[in-house]
Protein backbone atom coordinates (compact mmCIF):
# COMPACT_ATOMS: atom_id res chain seq x y z
CA UNK A 1 0.00 0.00 0.00
CA UNK A 2 1.47 3.49 -1.18
CA UNK A 3 1.83 5.51 1.53
CA UNK A 4 -0.94 8.13 0.53
CA UNK A 5 -3.29 5.22 0.60
CA UNK A 6 -2.72 4.50 4.21
CA UNK A 7 -3.50 7.98 4.74
CA UNK A 8 -7.37 7.18 3.53
CA UNK A 9 -6.67 8.89 -0.09
CA UNK A 10 -7.92 7.16 -3.28
CA UNK A 11 -6.46 6.96 -6.59
CA UNK A 12 -8.91 8.70 -8.78
CA UNK A 13 -7.52 9.70 -12.04
CA UNK A 14 -4.41 10.30 -14.03
CA UNK A 15 -3.15 13.62 -14.26
CA UNK A 16 -2.55 13.10 -18.19
CA UNK A 17 -6.28 12.72 -17.97
CA UNK A 18 -6.87 16.41 -16.64
CA UNK A 19 -5.46 18.95 -18.82
CA UNK A 20 -4.60 22.66 -17.97
CA UNK A 21 -8.12 24.61 -17.51
CA UNK A 22 -10.45 21.53 -17.77
CA UNK A 23 -12.56 19.54 -15.42
CA UNK A 24 -13.00 16.05 -15.19
CA UNK A 25 -16.19 14.04 -13.15
CA UNK A 26 -14.82 10.77 -11.45
CA UNK A 27 -16.20 9.17 -8.80
CA UNK A 28 -14.63 7.24 -5.81
CA UNK A 29 -14.56 3.52 -4.53
CA UNK A 30 -16.80 4.54 -2.36
CA UNK A 31 -19.67 6.16 -4.57
CA UNK A 32 -18.84 9.74 -4.14
CA UNK A 33 -18.88 11.92 -7.44
CA UNK A 34 -15.94 14.42 -7.32
CA UNK A 35 -15.06 16.88 -9.85
CA UNK A 36 -11.69 17.28 -10.34
CA UNK A 37 -9.87 20.75 -11.76
CA UNK A 38 -6.78 21.48 -13.12
CA UNK A 39 -5.37 25.21 -12.20
CA UNK A 40 -1.62 25.53 -13.39
CA UNK A 41 0.32 22.98 -11.48
CA UNK A 42 -2.48 22.51 -9.03
CA UNK A 43 -5.29 20.23 -9.22
CA UNK A 44 -8.74 20.76 -6.82
CA UNK A 45 -11.18 18.63 -6.04
CA UNK A 46 -14.82 19.39 -5.38
CA UNK A 47 -18.13 17.78 -5.04
CA UNK A 48 -19.12 17.22 -8.84
CA UNK A 49 -23.01 17.95 -7.46
CA UNK A 50 -24.21 21.50 -7.54
CA UNK A 51 -26.43 22.06 -4.35
CA UNK A 52 -28.91 24.01 -5.84
CA UNK A 53 -30.29 20.70 -8.06
CA UNK A 54 -27.79 18.20 -8.03
CA UNK A 55 -26.56 18.65 -11.83
CA UNK A 56 -22.85 17.57 -12.59
CA UNK A 57 -20.82 20.84 -12.09
CA UNK A 58 -18.21 18.70 -13.93
CA UNK A 59 -20.35 19.34 -17.17
CA UNK A 60 -20.39 23.18 -16.45
CA UNK A 61 -17.81 26.17 -17.15
CA UNK A 62 -14.82 26.94 -15.73
CA UNK A 63 -15.15 30.96 -15.17
CA UNK A 64 -11.78 33.37 -15.24
CA UNK A 65 -12.13 34.40 -11.90
CA UNK A 66 -11.26 31.07 -10.32
CA UNK A 67 -15.37 29.96 -10.22
CA UNK A 68 -16.96 27.33 -11.39
CA UNK A 69 -20.46 27.68 -13.08
CA UNK A 70 -23.56 25.23 -13.13
CA UNK A 71 -24.71 24.99 -16.62
CA UNK A 72 -28.10 24.28 -15.76
CA UNK A 73 -29.40 27.60 -13.51
CA UNK A 74 -25.78 29.57 -13.38
CA UNK A 75 -24.88 29.27 -9.84
CA UNK A 76 -21.44 30.27 -9.49
CA UNK A 77 -18.91 29.23 -6.72
CA UNK A 78 -15.33 29.83 -5.73
CA UNK A 79 -12.90 27.13 -5.98
CA UNK A 80 -10.69 27.89 -3.54
CA UNK A 81 -13.62 28.37 -0.63
CA UNK A 82 -16.74 26.70 -1.95
CA UNK A 83 -18.36 29.68 -1.25
CA UNK A 84 -21.77 30.52 -3.49
CA UNK A 85 -20.13 33.42 -5.10
CA UNK A 86 -23.53 33.35 -7.40
CA UNK A 87 -27.74 32.04 -7.03
CA UNK A 88 -30.10 30.18 -6.86
CA UNK A 89 -27.85 27.85 -5.32
CA UNK A 90 -27.60 28.80 -1.39
CA UNK A 91 -25.03 26.04 -0.25
CA UNK A 92 -21.29 25.97 -0.83
CA UNK A 93 -19.47 23.29 -2.37
CA UNK A 94 -17.69 19.88 -0.43
CA UNK A 95 -14.15 20.50 -1.11
CA UNK A 96 -11.57 17.35 -0.74
CA UNK A 97 -8.00 17.43 0.40
CA UNK A 98 -5.80 16.32 -3.32
CA UNK A 99 -2.35 15.00 -3.43
CA UNK A 100 -0.72 14.78 -7.24
CA UNK A 101 1.86 11.41 -6.50
CA UNK A 102 3.91 10.96 -10.18
CA UNK A 103 0.96 11.01 -12.49
CA UNK A 104 -1.64 9.97 -10.56
CA UNK A 105 -4.09 11.98 -8.68
CA UNK A 106 -5.58 11.08 -4.93
CA UNK A 107 -8.39 11.83 -3.10
CA UNK A 108 -9.02 12.69 0.20
CA UNK A 109 -11.32 13.29 2.83
CA UNK A 110 -13.50 16.51 2.92
CA UNK A 111 -12.21 19.84 4.06
CA UNK A 112 -13.60 21.94 6.36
Amino acid sequence: MSDVASEGFVRVAALGDLDEGTMLGVMTPAGERICLIRDGDEVRAVGDECPHQGFALSAGELCGDGTIECVWHGARFDLRTGVVKRGPAEEGLARFAVRVEGEEIWVGGKLG
